[in-house]
């Protein structure tokens, strides 16, 4: 099915680059377009992903695909059959839902002796089911390992639990089950908004904008 939206999607590119000015097509038609094909070397396609990073430099920041600005029913929009009522197929709203970003208002580690100190101010856009977009509560430590290479942070994976301390066995002593878990860190401080996406392929593309 991607693969075939991709080939509607290809389409509408073509019609992107007949277009006599780029004010002729929706930037956001052209951004879900270039998006699917990885934001391809073309002008089209080279203005809409700036656009697209242009949105996610502060200030303000902004939802990097806005879908409500590219209307699919009519005749300035992508001609995409499926449409739900929502205005959008399955295909598209994958696309959208597939985008992953993260804005680090402030990650901070400072360590002093056996103490440290972690300022970990983040949070994680979303896009509703209804279309609207927010922010919500996450973390930068605990968030996933693609946020740290991004950022050129370091990830970590350790086993916490379990009977892993030097404390003699006896009967009726009991442990806490083990569990692997992953954390990320970075040195000094961090700001700035990270952004993950798929193409119709299944890669991943990563962008980031510090500040």
């Amino acid at each position: 099915m991607r693969s075939k939206l991709f080939a509607v999607m290809l389409g509408g590119a073509a019609t992107v680059a007949a277009a006599p000015s780029a004010s002729a097509y929706p930037i956001d038609c052209a951004i879900l377009l270039c998006l699917a094909g990885g934001f391809p070397a073309s002008a089209e396609c080279s203005a809409a992903k700036a656009e697209f990073i242009r949105r996610i430099t502060p200030w303000p920041i902004e939802p990097p695909l806005q879908l409500w600005n590219c209307p699919m029913r009519s005749s300035g929009g992508i001609s995409v059959p499926g449409i739900g009522a929502d205005g959008l197929t399955d295909d598209v709203r994958r696309y959208r839902d597939g985008i992953e970003i993260y804005h680090v208002q402030m990650y901070y580690h400072k360590r002093g002796g056996d103490n440290e100190y972690i300022t970990d101010n983040t949070v994680v856009g979303e896009y509703q089911a209804n279309g609207d977009f927010r922010w919500v509560g996450a973390s930068y430590q605990h968030g996933p390992a693609w946020l740290a290479e991004a950022s050129g942070g370091t990830t970590y994976t350790r086993t916490i639990g379990g009977c892993d301390d030097d404390r003699p066995w006896r009967v009726g002593r009991t442990c806490p089950p083990s569990q692997t878990v992953t954390t990320n860190d970075h040195m000094g401080r961090l700001r700035g908004v990270f952004i993950r996406y798929q193409d119709h392929s299944g890669a991943y593309h990563v962008e980031g904008v510090r500040y």
